[in-house]
């Protein structure tokens, strides 16, 4: 064990004090911030421009007073011109689109949207409520139906969202869920790939300057791969909270000097603008309360720790068995295709039915169970029993692969100048 500390602490120095380790360890936040605040600022500038739609209303009922001007469209009511006039005015003018609006036998009303390009669901979706509501109340009139009348009588219907035991949650609940377990999952299978490469690298590395064979004179392989890969962990842990703790000071710095917001997402306006409620605010609050935060972050560090650990023992195995980076590309779509099936599976069955069949299954499969179980976790219906049987699973598969990882890497460190394949792993298994 003296030995293995030994190894776990080189590992860790030579990790820290390498140059290009230092400088990616204050370079990269700033890189990463540099591009988000460039992409806010862009943001900023695309949404402050002011888009002018043309309207030809050649119904006589006045639909083109629906619209009034707004800091994002300005719209421009055209009168006693045809349709192709106004399509080469609108043109001429670079408009954003032109509204069409005729009577029509069968339906009544007839829309017509011209542009050069697609626009936007959002803008669509307002041009067909608001003329689709004025033809309704033309339908009432004209049938004698009084449209005060009808407007006192028409309800809507609002849902309040409560659990069994009385307890209200609020409409943006399924979001929060989705926003942390999603996040969770993510920053693990992030973590994997850029520290597992890691250790690989530092193998072929290793095994190419032939130091290899000096080190493994007075030192087992297992206890060689293990040093390798919990130094490394540690220099990649100590990188990241680097990393988190320079991003959150930049982004604050950066947001107060260019005042640029650069968290504003156009598609989730609605629902910062339903956020802003008082009531509806105080409900994400107690959503988030409610949430099993203990379950949530005791769960983080056992699968962060035992997926990390899973896949650098297959990492360190392909880095012994190749000798040189470009030959691990025939070994990498079987590890990396099992980190992106979990993500598929957490955001198309984890969050439609986080108990249901798929969910389930990948959840005890050891090489996705830390990605999808943390995303299952944060909508509250799993048992005890259920997360003990994957970790069990999960860690089982730990010693388990590392055993046959490290009979690869035992023979695979001191073998040189042959293209390994499948077949010759196999075969190495068998020593």
């Amino acid at each position: 064990m003296d030995k293995l500390w030994l190894i776990i602490k080189r590992e860790y120095i030579n990790k820290v004090r390498n140059r290009t380790f230092v400088v990616m360890t204050f370079v990269s936040p700033l890189i990463f911030i540099g591009v988000i605040l460039l992409i806010g600022w862009l943001t900023s500038m695309n949404t402050s421009d002011t888009r002018r739609v043309s309207i030809l209303d050649q119904t006589g009922a006045s639909y083109d007073l629906l619209f009034y001007n707004t800091a994002d469209f300005d719209y421009n009511p055209l009168t006693d011109l045809t349709v192709d006039q106004a399509i080469q005015i609108s043109q001429e003018n670079e408009d954003y689109g032109l509204i069409v609006i005729e009577r029509d036998p069968i339906s009544g009303i007839n829309v017509r949207l011209y542009s050069d390009d697609s626009p936007s669901t959002s803008f669509i979706s307002a041009v067909q409520d608001k003329i689709s509501k004025k033809a309704t109340q033309e339908n009432l009139a004209i049938n004698g139906m009084d449209i005060e009348t009808f407007k006192s009588l028409e309800i809507n219907a609002a849902v309040t969202l409560q659990t069994y035991s009385g307890i209200e949650s609020s409409k943006s609940s399924s979001w929060v869920k989705i926003g942390l377990g999603g996040a969770s999952g993510y920053l693990l299978m992030m973590f994997i790939i850029i520290y597992g490469n890691m250790v690989m690298r530092s193998v072929i590395e290793e095994k190419t300057n032939r130091i290899i064979e000096i080190i493994v004179s007075s030192v087992k392989p297992i206890y060689l791969m293990l040093g390798k890969i919990t130094g490394t962990s540690l220099a990649g842990v100590t990188q990241f909270v680097i990393w988190v703790i320079l991003g959150f000071v930049l982004i604050v710095i950066g947001s107060m000097v260019f005042g640029i917001e650069a968290f504003q997402n156009p598609a989730n306006q609605n629902l910062v603008a339903q956020s802003q409620d008082i009531g509806e605010l105080q409900l994400i609050l107690n959503d988030i309360v409610q949430l099993p935060l203990g379950t949530m972050i005791g769960c983080f560090f056992i699968y962060f720790i035992g997926g990390y650990f899973l896949y650098a023992a297959i990492y360190t195995a392909i880095g012994a068995a190749v000798d040189s980076e470009t030959d691990t590309q025939q070994f990498m779509l079987p590890v990396i295709l099992p980190l992106i099936l979990s993500i598929y599976v957490g955001f198309f069955s984890v969050i439609d039915n986080p108990n249901g069949v798929v969910a389930v299954i990948f959840s005890y499969v050891p090489l996705t169970s830390p990605i999808v179980m943390l995303m299952r976790i944060p909508f509250g219906e799993i048992t005890w029993w259920q997360i003990s049987i994957s970790i069990a699973i999960l860690y089982t598969s730990i010693v388990f692969v590392a055993y046959i990882a490290a009979k690869i890497y035992r023979i695979g460190i001191l073998m040189y100048g042959k293209k390994t394949n499948w077949k010759e792993l196999y075969k190495w298994l068998k020593y």
